[in-house]
C-alpha cells in the first residue's frame, strides 16, 4: 500500500483512465457498505459486511469502499476485515481531510492487495459557512494538504469536494485542480443532497472537463443522491459528459432517499448499449441474489415494484400483456430475467387477467380448460379476483375442480 515511487504509480493509473475513455469502460464503485449502510435502518454488523462485500466481489464490481475507518472502531474492524477477506476488487474506505482520518483509514487497508483513500470536504457555500466555518482559501490548503498527506500512504486517492452541485461553479474548478496538483486521481463529484437534474449534471461535467487542469489525467465520477428520484439520470448524464467511475449501492440504499441504484445503473447501460455506448464489468446474473441478500442482511425487504429486482420486474396481470408474453416475452420485457439471475416471468392472476393467461397457468397445474369450461371457469375466477386480488395455484385449483373434478 505505501508507495515510494510516486510518479510511477501516476504514470500506471493515467495509462489506465486513458484506456477507460477509450473503450468507454465505466468503473463501478460501490458504496452499500459505507453511504448504504450508514443510512437509517441498514446498520449490518462486522459479519455481514463481510458476506455483502463477497457478494460485491462475485458480482465483480470495480472499488468496494468497505466503511469509513474514523467513524467508529468496529467500522475500523470491518474494513480491515474486509481488507484481508476479499480479494479482486479496490478496497476503499472513507476519510475526512484530517490526519487522524487518513491514519486510521491506512492503518485499516493495509492488508488491502489494492486499497483506495476517499477524502471528502465540503466546499458549497453553505458547508463552508454553516458547518466548517472555513474560507474558500482555508478549505483549498486543507484540499491540498489532506491529499498530499494521503500520497504518503496511498497510490490510489480520491477526492470528492462535498456538495458539488451547489458549489460556485469557480470554485469547484479551483478545488479539482487542488487536488489534482496534490496527487488525486479520482475527482468525484458529488450530488450530495440529490438537488440536481439530467441537463445541469451534463452541463457542469463538460464545464469541468474543458476547463479543469489536468483533468484528462484523472478520472472523473459522479456520486448522485436520488431526493428527486434522478439519481440514475443523472449519473448517465455524468458519463454521457465524460465521467467514467459511478458510485452506486445496491437496491439504491443510502443517505436520506438513497443513492444511484448498482442494479439500475448497470443494466440501463447494459440494455441501451446502443444508444449510450458504455459497458461494464459486472456479471449481471448476479443482481437479483445480491439484492435479496442486502435486503435479508438489513431486514428490508425489497420494494415489489423496484426496477430490475423487484418483484414485478418481471410479472405480469393485465391480460393484454400476458398474452403477448405468451406468444413472446419480448413484447412486454426489454431485458430477459436470467440475464439479472431473476427467478423468471410470472404471469400473477388477478382481476386484470385474461383467458390465455388462466389456460396456460390451468395446464402447468394439470387441468385442461376446453370447450364451455373456459368460460364459466373464466367468470367464476374473475369473480374470485374481486374479492382477493390475487388468484394463488391452490385457490384455482379448488376453482378448477368444482367444474372439470381436478384437484391437486
Amino acid at each position: 500500500m505505501n508507495t515510494t515511487d510516486n510518479k510511477d504509480a501516476e504514470a500506471n493509473s493515467s495509462e489506465t483512465q486513458d484506456s477507460h475513455v477509450e473503450n468507454n469502460h465505466v468503473t463501478v464503485f460501490d458504496t452499500t457498505l459505507r453511504d448504504g449502510e450508514q443510512a437509517p435502518g441498514f446498520t449490518m454488523t462486522v459479519d455481514q459486511k463481510i458476506r455483502m462485500a463477497a457478494a460485491l466481489r462475485d458480482l465483480n464490481v470495480d472499488v468496494i469502499e468497505a466503511g469509513f475507518a474514523a467513524a467508529s472502531p468496529g467500522d475500523e474492524e470491518s474494513v480491515r476485515r474486509i481488507a484481508s477477506e476479499i480479494e479482486g476488487p479496490r478496497i476503499c474506505s472513507l476519510s475526512r481531510s484530517g490526519d487522524d482520518d487518513i491514519r486510521a483509514a491506512a492503518r485499516a487497508l493495509e492488508p488491502a492487495a489494492k486499497s483506495r483513500l476517499h477524502i471528502f470536504l465540503g466546499t458549497s457555500p453553505i458547508h463552508r459557512e454553516a458547518k466548517l466555518h472555513m474560507t474558500c482559501d482555508e478549505v483549498l490548503e486543507a484540499i491540498r494538504n489532506s491529499v498530499s498527506f494521503a500520497r504518503t500512504f496511498f497510490d490510489d486517492v480520491e477526492f470528492s469536494p462535498e456538495d458539488a452541485i451547489r458549489t460556485e461553479r469557480e470554485f469547484l474548478v479551483a478545488a479539482s485542480e487542488v487536488a489534482i496538483e496534490a496527487g488525486a486521481t479520482t475527482i468525484n463529484v458529488p450530488d450530495t443532497v440529490g438537488y440536481t437534474t439530467p441537463d445541469e449534471i451534463f452541463d457542469l461535467f463538460t464545464h469541468l472537463k474543458k476547463t479543469v487542469k489536468g483533468m484528462d489525467d484523472v478520472v472523473l465520477s459522479a456520486h448522485c443522491h436520488d431526493d428527486l428520484g434522478m439519481a440514475v439520470a443523472n449519473s448517465i448524464s455524468a458519463l454521457k459528459a465524460g465521467a467514467r467511475q459511478v458510485e452506486v449501492a445496491v437496491n439504491g440504499i443510502g443517505e436520506r432517499a438513497g443513492n444511484c441504484s448498482l442494479e439500475e445503473v448497470v443494466m440501463a447501460i447494459r440494455t441501451r448499449s446502443d444508444s449510450l455506448g458504455f459497458k461494464t464489468g459486472i456479471d449481471t446474473r448476479g443482481l437479483y441474489s445480491t439484492s435479496q441478500l442486502l435486503a435479508a442482511l438489513t431486514g428490508n425487504p425489497v420494494p415489489r415494484n423496484k426496477a430490475i429486482v423487484g418483484r414485478n420486474a418481471f410479472a405480469h396481470e393485465a391480460g393484454i400483456h400476458q398474452h403477448g408474453v405468451i406468444q413472446d416475452p419480448s413484447t412486454y420485457e426489454i431485458m430477459k430475467p436470467e440475464d439479472v439471475g431473476s427467478p423468471g416471468t410470472e404471469l400473477v392472476l388477478g382481476k386484470h387477467s385474461g383467458k390465455h393467461a388462466l389456460k396456460q397457468r390451468a395446464a402447468m397445474l394439470g387441468a385442461k380448460l376446453d370447450g364451455n369450461v373456459l368460460p364459466q371457469i373464466f367468470y367464476a375466477f374473475k369473480n374470485l379476483a374481486d374479492e382477493c386480488g390475487e388468484v394463488n395455484d391452490n385457490q384455482l385449483l379448488e376453482l378448477i375442480h368444482q367444474y372439470v373434478g381436478v384437484r391437486a
